[in-house]
């Protein structure tokens, strides 16, 4: 008599496995490979039904269950589509999906693809009302455990950096992480306050970037700094020793790389470039001579303006003439465009004379041993390069330190000029080309 053979349908199925974190992946045996065994005991168990694996494995290691775009499931999902597997086997139906909504979707392809489901530790039947009833009760309370442990996470991380702890993610520049701390990096500390120091003293951004890459500087990625990152670096409060969480700064545990002087000296030239909103920046446009420009009679001159169907006049106007208190004088206002660029001219005309690169010499060798003349002149005569690179606000710095007072006339301007102030102009250039050679 001939053997009896069973009339089974065969039943492919795909094991899938998954763990939210990668911690511990490395062992020999991790969590996959344990629901994975449970799994194929349950598949073992039903071989008289025809059961039996599909040699591909799905193991997602190091994913969350709130997404479907993980690997391994986008390859089962592919292998359903081709008709490859009839049962989908879990540990638990959370490995497969915590989300109600992305659960709906893998059961209408399971339903598509005559596909049953199995979780070996949950008994259910998804082919009746009864267990889709079950299922949907079952995943309810898995996307309401994963929406608990999101916020659970969330309030531990505003706790921890309310505290000033350090929760991950990259490093900034200057900084190393060491046990789950921020720890300074010397060497990349230094470059940090480079930058910081060349932009209080007026270098523009992208003849800074330019300076940086001819330093062979290059970011915490190891590569080269581009304008984007030169602001990211100046705007990132971890430098004062700050942790900030969503925009509220908290004193930090790490130490500080910027002091605070001088973080306020950079911000106050950002909110004066090219970052400003252009009605701002209209509105607020540096006055170059505040202060330091005076009529024939010495009366101080104020900066003013005002608004003609959407355009900006600027303008100085004499003290006695806001006051309504009468002026014989034909210079009572005076188009603020139109003295600043005379000013500015003279300035760069002084700048280059004899008696000037001198004075600056004389004032600026004690500070700079084996300085010479022709240095100080080679410097000053560069002034016109930069002048014309800085913003509006970085403009109003240099004339407030190079300025003493402007007297304004019907026959002209005269200057007095700062030594002082042309010395610490004079040491910006210097320390800016010393770098560059550098």
């Amino acid at each position: 008599m001939a053997p009896l053979t069973s009339t089974k349908p065969k039943v492919r199925c795909g094991v899938y496995t998954r763990k939210s974190s990668e911690e511990g992946l490395d062992q020999e045996f991790n969590s996959l490979d344990a629901q994975r065994e449970a799994c194929e005991a349950y598949v073992a168990s039903q071989k008289a039904e025809g059961w039996l694996l599909v040699p591909d494995r799905y193991d997602d290691g190091g994913f969350s269950g709130g997404t479907l775009e993980r690997p391994a499931l986008r390859r089962l999902l592919a292998d359903i589509e081709a008709g490859k597997v009839d049962v989908v086997v879990v540990y638990k139906i959370d490995r497969l999906s915590r989300s109600l909504m992305d659960f709906a979707r893998l059961v209408e392809v399971f339903d598509r693809r005559q596909v049953t489901f199995v979780s070996v530790t949950q008994s259910f039947n998804t082919t009746t009302s009864m267990g889709r009833l079950t299922l949907n009760v079952l995943l309810s309370f898995a996307q309401f455990e994963r929406e608990v442990i999101g916020e659970r996470i969330r309030d531990k991380v505003a706790a921890s950096r309310r505290k000033g702890m350090w929760m991950g993610g990259w490093a900034p520049l200057g900084y190393d992480v060491k046990e789950r701390k921020l720890v300074v990096n010397e060497t990349e500390a230094d470059l940090v306050r480079s930058i910081f120091i060349r932009f209080s003293r007026g270098t523009p951004p992208q003849i800074l970037i330019e300076q940086l890459n001819q330093e062979g500087q290059l970011n915490k990625q190891g590569k080269p700094i581009d304008k984007g990152y030169l602001y990211r670096v100046l705007n990132n409060r971890v430098y004062l020793g700050d942790a900030v969480h969503k925009g509220t700064a908290f004193p930090g545990e790490h130490d500080p790389i910027v002091e605070l002087d001088l973080w306020n000296q950079v911000h106050g030239l950002i909110k004066g470039g090219p970052h400003t909103k252009k009605t701002r920046q209209l509105g607020r446009t540096p006055a170059l001579l505040k202060g330091l420009l005076f009529g024939p009679k010495g009366v101080a001159m104020t900066p003013c303006h005002t608004r003609k169907r959407g355009k900006l006049y600027r303008y100085y106007a004499s003290t006695d003439c806001l006051k309504r208190t009468g002026s014989s004088s034909l210079l009572r206002r005076i188009p603020a465009a139109d003295i600043e660029a005379v000013v500015v001219s003279q300035i760069k005309t002084l700048l280059q004379s004899p008696e000037i690169i001198v004075a600056t010499w004389r004032f600026a060798r004690a500070s700079i041993k084996g300085l010479t003349e022709r240095a100080v002149r080679d410097e000053l005569f560069r002034f016109e390069e930069l002048w014309n690179e800085l913003f509006p606000a970085e403009q109003a710095r240099i004339v407030q330190l190079l300025v003493d007072r402007v007297d304004v006339s019907e026959t002209g301007a005269d200057i007095r000029l700062r030594v002082s102030g042309l010395a610490m102009v004079f040491n910006d250039l210097h320390n800016t080309s010393e770098r560059s050679a550098a």
